[in-house]
Formats: C-alpha cells, structure tokens, sequence
C-alpha cells in the first residue's frame, strides 16, 4: 500500500481509504469488523465515516435489515477498532439530518459540540483525527463553524478540521477567515471525483493545490457506473448508491468505452478507473465502499497499478466530457 500526506498535516494515509456509509446494510453488522481488520491487515490506515451513516431511513436497500433495526455506521467501526484504534487515521462528519428536529442537522456551534461527543461515544474513542463539516450550512456564519473546529482541537477531541462538497469560493474564504482568525486550518476536501465527474477540476483542483489542501475523493466509480458493463447497463431510480441514482445515456457511453479499453489491456474496469483518479493531481486517497474482502483486494491492487502515458492519455479522452456529465451533490433540505 502507498501513501500520501494529508495536507499540511503531517499525516500520511493510504491512497484506498475504507468508506463505511452502508455499514449495517451492506456489509451486514456481522460482516463489518472482518472487513476493517481486511483493510487494517492490507495496509490500509485510513477509515471515513459520519455520524448520519448506516442506520438512517435514506439508507433501506432491498434486503437490507429496517432502519430501526440497524446500528449507526459508527458504532460498528467503533466496536470493529477495539483494540486496534492506534493503527487508523478516522474520520467523521457532522451537519447532515440525524432527526426529525430542527437542531438535528447543519454546523452551528451548539449542534457540532453534542454530534462530536456523540461521534465519539460510538466509535469508543477520544479523539478523532479528522472531523468533516459534511456539507456547507447556509444558515450558520462560517466562522462560527470554523471557531467550533478550533476550539474542538484545541481541546484534544479533533487532531483536524476539514470540509466535505465545499465549492472552491468557500474553501478559500474559510481558508481566510482561518488565517485572520488564526484558526487551526482545515487539511483537505472530501469531493466528488471520478472518470465521468470531473467538475472539481475547474475551481476546486486548482484551489486546493494553491492553498496546500488535499483531495479525498468519493465516488470513484461513479456509484458502480464504472465497475463494468453488468454495472454500467443497470437503470436505476432515486438519488442514493443502493437505491441507485438515474445514469445518463453520454454516462453509460462512457463507462461502455472504458470496459472495451479494459478489455484490450486485459485490467478489470473499476481498476483502471481507481488507478486513473488516484493519479490526479492533488488527490490524497480514494473513498471505497466494498462489501467483502474480495472487492477491497479489488482496490488496493488499483492503488498499485501504474499506468502507462498512453493509458492515462486515452482515459482521459473518455472521461473529458465527465466535466459536465454529474451533476452537483444534492444537499440535505433544510
């Protein structure tokens, strides 16, 4: 396993980083430890989660145990690190719905204090190296959420500030009201990357490699459109993963040409397209969603794979237009 330095951290993380968002449907509890001592023993030190992970309603796939059956992501990557917490960099986040509740969602101060120490109940620790505002708050002044960051590493509980789907206006204005306040810096930006979704590279690439941030990317398959034809040719409906959200006809051109590139290179798709955002400029690790061992073993030989000038030439023609394919992420009603 490779790694990159997260910022100006000081912190080097595995470029596969194990997402746990359908911790409790897929994998089942039952399975959720194996796969986190899977990543732990195959080199993987970097673990992302959030406090609106795993048990909420919008999380129900067919199959899958009811809402009110299932456990909060975090309380299974909590009892998965017994005993093993010192090896991981983890992450969570705050500022999606968690209830019904008027303060049951955003950045504001109050909420951020009671979701952190909630966070860390279940996750059975005392800090947390990094903690994500999940997505921007329009009804909270930023530097009321940046002052909580603060004042949360200051206090031991966070190691790092970071932020999650900002557009680039405003990771540079909390970079600014960071350095006017002299405030502890975010480190990195969780966004949206992959082959058919490229929008970050217009603001937000350019943004974080000018100001030192890290990428951490979710969606690297574009929600399984680039794990094959099987994948690719499924209709989906809804905005979610499992429940599937609607993939475009230019979209499923794409992910088509990439399979038949696959095919002449003899690379299973979903590895080349990993192989592909991980040699992006400015992208720290990858966000994976694997529900067995065998697809993690899939993602960590994609962090290894080299691909050749030529390679990266002629996935880059296929993903160009991805720049206008997606597209933004949803944000929680309010």
């Amino acid at each position: 396993m490779e790694y990159s330095l997260l910022g100006p951290s000081g912190i080097r993380v595995s470029r596969i980083c194990l997402g746990t968002a359908t911790f409790g449907v897929a994998p089942a509890a039952a399975d959720a430890t194996r796969l986190v001592h899977a990543a732990l023993d195959r080199g993987i030190n970097f673990v992302d989660t959030a406090n609106s992970y795993g048990h909420l309603a919008h999380f129900d796939r067919p199959g899958a145990p009811p809402s009110a059956a299932r456990e909060p992501a975090e309380e299974l990557v909590g009892r998965a690190l017994r005993g093993r917490r010192d090896e991981v960099v983890l992450a969570t986040k705050a500022g999606e719905p968690v209830g019904p509740g008027a303060g049951d969602r955003g950045l504001s101060r109050r909420h951020l204090f009671r979701q952190l120490e909630a966070s860390l109940r279940r996750l059975r620790t005392d800090h947390v190296d990094l903690y994500y505002a999940h997505h921007p708050d329009p009804d909270t002044p930023l530097d009321q959420t940046l002052r909580a960051f603060d004042d949360m590493v200051r206090q031991g509980k966070v190691r790092h500030a970071a932020l999650s789907t900002y557009p680039a206006w405003q990771l540079t204005h909390a970079l600014w009201i960071g350095s006017d306040l002299r405030l502890d810096p975010p480190v990195c930006a969780q966004v949206r990357y992959n082959l058919v979704d490229r929008a970050v590279e217009r603001e937000i690439v350019p943004a974080a490699q000018r100001f030192g941030l890290s990428l951490v990317a979710f969606s690297p398959l574009s929600g399984g459109l680039l794990a094959g034809e099987d994948a690719a040719s499924r209709e989906y409906a809804g905005e979610r993963r499992w429940g599937g959200k609607g993939y475009s006809a230019r979209q499923r051109e794409a992910a088509g040409r990439l399979s038949a590139l696959a095919r002449e290179w003899g690379r299973p798709p979903e590895r080349l397209a990993l192989a592909w955002l991980l040699a992006r400029p400015g992208v720290a690790s990858a966000i994976v969603g694997p529900e067995t061992p065998a697809e993690l073993d899939a993602s960590v030989a994609a962090a290894g794979l080299a691909l050749t000038p030529e390679q990266v030439a002629a996935l880059d023609a296929i993903g160009e237009s991805g720049r206008d394919l997606v597209e933004p992420v949803r944000r929680s009603a309010r």
